[in-house]
């Protein structure tokens, strides 16, 4: 089967667009697509997702799903489990693979809870 060749009809509502106006139009067509994919980034996540991002932080494979327990069973997912660490790292002036480790150990929920708590 052969495709009709139509690209001047296709074409036609943008024929007269300078470069700048193209440029312009792309980027305004690629927030729309984009815009929900980062909306549904931001409100969901996953056990498996927080866990890779703990690995990337240089956070050990063996206490990755410690935190992640951790986080959930104290409310704390949709914050990010990285979040959760790094805001402990920065509270108590320690490492960020220190303050993973002492989460993991079951240190700092408590002062984690609060920190979050003080900013809702």
């Amino acid at each position: 089967m052969k495709r009709e060749d139509d690209f001047q009809k296709r074409r036609e509502h943008i024929a007269n667009l300078t470069d700048q106006e193209l440029y312009d139009r792309f980027w305004e067509l690629t927030e729309q697509v984009v815009a929900p994919l980062l909306e549904l980034g931001k409100k969901n996540t996953t056990p498996s997702v927080e866990r890779a991002v703990l690995l990337r932080m240089g956070v050990s494979s063996l206490d990755t799903q410690k935190i992640v327990e951790g986080c959930m069973d104290r409310g704390l997912m949709g914050h990010g489990a990285g979040h959760v660490v790094y805001k402990v790292s920065k509270e108590k002036n320690i490492s960020i693979r220190e303050a993973s480790e002492k989460l993991a150990a079951g240190e700092y929920w408590d002062d984690a809870v609060a920190m979050f708590r003080k900013e809702a």
